[in-house]
């Protein structure tokens, strides 16, 4: 195993990061690497030769493991193993995943658990999202609504890319898969709602405030969802189609390759649902959580599902 130990995780916790090294340790031969930064990180990675990657840290170190190994195009070769280290709030998208966020616990899963396939999106401009995307309401204090900038693959948390500009336009791409998605109203889901799967991503804050909706034009497999002249208050899309406590589907579930995208109206209306395999937000510039990252600003942008794109290492049973 090539374990390699994110700098804030030993910062923040070097108690646990001791513990989940010396279950490593006891159970397997590893080599043990402790970055000092972004570079160094990527670096290690390129150099694992046969090792399998195991990452203690939090989920944006699980973000940008998989972000190097997509830019590679190797993702879909080397199973990833994951000791989630942070507070509940940095390791949410990995507990959606299905990781054990007790330390001994993943740590064990690491050493005798079982690969399982996952489904992700990928947008056009080749950056990735594993646990959901969202459009989220703007915030006061932040008109933005966004506290930093991913750009893609292997960017640091909070980095600013391409694409990082007002008015520049997203590239298009994406065509739309030919199963159509299937639209209907539904009960009160997504990052707005009881079943939040945006959690898995994180919070923009506690307080928002009351502003009108964003005018966006939302298609899912070319069906019209939303249109410019109906403000919107948010939109959600899950790969693999399942929200709430749950998590997000692993690719093998169902065959279905979809995701679920729900549409969310000002002032309580239903939500719109669909199931779809590619979707397209446009309108005027807007920004997007994409699980712990914000993305943005653009102004169109496509999402498509990729299932079984890459393999987790998570508890039998």
């Amino acid at each position: 195993m090539l374990v390699v130990i994110d700098p804030v995780a030993r910062s923040t916790d070097g108690e646990s990061v001791r513990i989940a090294k010396d279950v490593l340790c006891a159970g397997a031969g590893a080599k043990i690497c402790l970055p000092e930064g972004p570079e160094e990180f990527g670096r290690m990675l390129a150099r694992r030769g046969h090792r399998r990657p195991v990452v203690i840290g939090d989920d944006r170190t699980l973000l940008r493991v998989v972000g190097l190994l997509h830019k590679e195009r190797e993702l879909a070769a080397v199973p990833l193993s994951m000791v989630p280290v942070g507070a509940p709030a940095a390791v949410a998208l990995s507990r959606a995943l299905g990781v054990p966020t007790d330390t001994v616990a993943a740590a064990r899963a690491v050493l005798d658990g079982g690969e399982r396939p996952m489904d992700l999106l990928t947008d056009d401009s080749d950056g990735i999202v594993l646990g959901g995307l969202r459009i989220p309401l703007r915030e006061r204090g932040d008109p933005a609504g966004a506290r930093g900038v991913c750009a893609g693959p292997g960017a640091a948390a909070g980095s600013r890319g391409p694409g990082r500009g007002p008015g520049r336009p997203g590239r298009s791409g994406g065509r739309p898969g030919r199963c159509p998605a299937v639209v209907e109203a539904g009960r009160q889901d997504g990052p707005y709602g009881a079943g939040d799967a945006g959690r898995a991503g994180g919070g923009l804050g506690a307080r928002r405030g009351r502003v009108p909706g964003q005018r966006l034009r939302i298609e899912a497999d070319g069906v019209l969802l939303a249109d410019l002249d109906r403000p919107v208050r948010g939109v959600s899309v899950v790969p693999g189609g399942r929200t709430g406590a749950e998590g997000p589907r692993t690719g093998a579930a169902d065959g279905r390759e979809l995701a679920e995208v729900v549409v969310h109206w000002p002032g309580g209306g239903r939500p719109v649902r669909a199931r779809a395999r590619a979707v397209t937000v446009s309108g005027a510039d807007f920004h997007y959580r994409a699980d712990a990252l914000v993305g943005g600003p653009v102004r169109t942008r496509t999402w498509t599902v990729q299932p079984a794109a890459w393999r987790l290492q998570l508890p039998r049973g």
